[in-house]
């Protein structure tokens, strides 16, 4: 028997916004701790049995962070499928059960999130070695989360008899997310779990599961594996085959109509940090019950989460708030309210505002680059370009641009010319003129960019050569 941990990471945490952002979410972010939410759900495997390397379900837009974070614990060659585009998680798990069942077809899979906190890491892998049995007798498990209080955000699953000796259950019936006094009942009776969204399950056996009830899934996802493109580290999906794809999630899709499903409960400190107060739920809280990180002073405020990135926040009489502040954005909201912070961030897209995508500091697989200044006509950006790293060879119709070294040194191809700068030196790249630069240093560059034109977005790039494989403006 191989266990094969499948890692969805396809999810963009609006309701975490300012922090979590489409182009950097929260399972990418540090939030309780010193890993992110991904690594965390990476190194809690460590210890289960016949475990093999984990495999990825991730977007376009964040292959490489994805593939950096993974190196940074170790997993020095990850396994990323990349998603063309988002169909929930029936047809993301499809494409990475298809993966797994090509070279390994008895092998079982572990379905993840991301983006939960998981607090007891022994107690989760007791629960998936306790599942495991199940599995291997073609049951589609998944696992309840035991609840602790009458919850109204979530979804329930209904357990009935005890399936053998085993630790789980049949699944009697799934039920969407219940009113309160409908919670209460549930809560007392004892027969209902959270739904977590984490299975396991044979690869196969989900495969003729989804076949038997969602055809068209399975075939979409089948010709989308079947003429994916391998690249480097990433496996591409065929882009037509899988937006030809039905959106369902797994319960829709199999889960609620399939007659093998079981429930093992899970009773493992669990969170999944949908919204801004259950980041204060799960974080250490002083006298006041006030959660603050960063540079935060307060004055008779109780029951709050302040969290400052970038300056000093400062609050007096506030209580039940959250305040956020990153260097661009400010959020401000009762707990009450802040499961609508997922408005916010629509109305900020239908503005095409790029609060909604983009950090000021914005990751890129060569390093990272910040703006200092915006204006009309001309920009300012605090450039960084990691050892041995180079950016595409590239030209702009719309802008000239000057460099600045601050820090190590830069190697600069200008056209036809290619020199070196050190710091305090400087160079111009006229509007129109192929151009790259690279650190040929072991210590990173660090550069002033100063761009001047009539217009200065990051589509505004035409690409001849990258190491990356990027087409577009990633």
């Amino acid at each position: 028997m191989t266990l094969v941990p499948v890692i969805l990471s396809g999810g963009v945490g609006s309701r975490l916004w300012p922090l979590s952002r489409e182009d950097y979410p929260k399972q990418l972010l540090n939030l309780c701790g010193t890993h992110s939410l991904l690594q965390d759900t990476v190194t809690r495997l460590d210890g289960l049995p016949d475990k093999a390397a984990p495999l990825v379900v991730c977007n376009e837009i964040h292959r490489f962070l994805v593939a950096e974070q993974l190196r940074n614990i170790g997993v020095n060659t990850p396994r990323i499928i990349l998603e063309p585009v988002g169909r929930n998680t029936a047809p993301a798990v499809a494409a990475a059960a298809l993966y797994v069942f090509n070279t390994q077809t008895d092998a079982l899979i572990l379905i993840l999130p991301s983006d939960h906190l998981i607090a007891q890491g022994e107690a989760f892998r007791h629960a998936v070695e306790a599942a495991i049995p199940l599995a291997l007798n073609n049951y589609l498990v998944t696992f309840g989360i035991v609840p602790t209080r009458p919850e109204t955000g979530y979804g329930y699953i209904k357990a009935a008899a005890q399936v053998g000796e085993t630790a789980g259950f049949a699944v009697e019936n799934f039920v969407e997310k219940p009113d309160l006094p409908t919670a209460e009942q549930f809560l007392s009776s004892g027969d209902y779990y959270w739904n977590s969204g984490m299975f396991l399950f044979k690869a196969k056996h989900y495969l003729l599961e989804l076949q038997k009830f969602a055809p068209d899934i399975f075939g979409a996802c089948r010709q989308a594996v079947d003429n994916a493109i391998e690249d480097k580290d990433f496996f591409r999906l065929d882009e037509a085959s899988f937006r030809a794809s039905p959106s369902n999630s797994i319960d829709y899709a199999v889960m609620e109509h399939t007659e093998s499903a079981a429930v093992v409960p899970l009773d493992a400190g669990w969170n999944d940090v949908g919204a801004w107060s259950s980041l204060w739920e799960v974080s250490p809280h002083d006298d006041d019950g006030n959660c603050s990180m960063g540079d935060v002073l307060v004055e008779n405020v109780h029951n709050c989460y302040l969290r400052a990135e970038h300056r000093l926040v400062a609050a007096i009489g506030l209580e039940n708030h959250i305040v956020v502040e990153t260097a661009d954005a400010v959020l401000v909201a009762h707990k009450d309210q802040v499961q609508n912070v997922k408005y916010l961030v629509e109305r900020l897209k239908q503005s095409q505002r790029t609060e909604a995508n983009l950090h000021r500091k914005v990751y890129r697989p060569w390093g990272s680059y910040e703006n200092i200044q915006v204006e009309p006509r001309y920009q300012v950006k605090h450039i960084i370009v990691k050892p041995g790293a180079s950016l595409s060879l590239q030209m702009h119709y719309h802008r000239a641009e000057h460099w600045i070294v601050v820090k190590g040194t830069a190697q600069i191809t200008r056209d036809t010319e290619t020199f070196i700068l050190s710091e305090n030196q400087s160079t111009y790249i006229p509007l129109g003129v192929k151009h790259r630069l690279a650190n040929p240093g072991k210590l990173p560059l660090e550069i002033i960019e100063i761009q001047a034109g009539s217009y200065l977005g990051e589509d505004d790039i035409v690409r001849f050569e990258d190491v990356y494989g990027r087409i577009k403006n990633l």
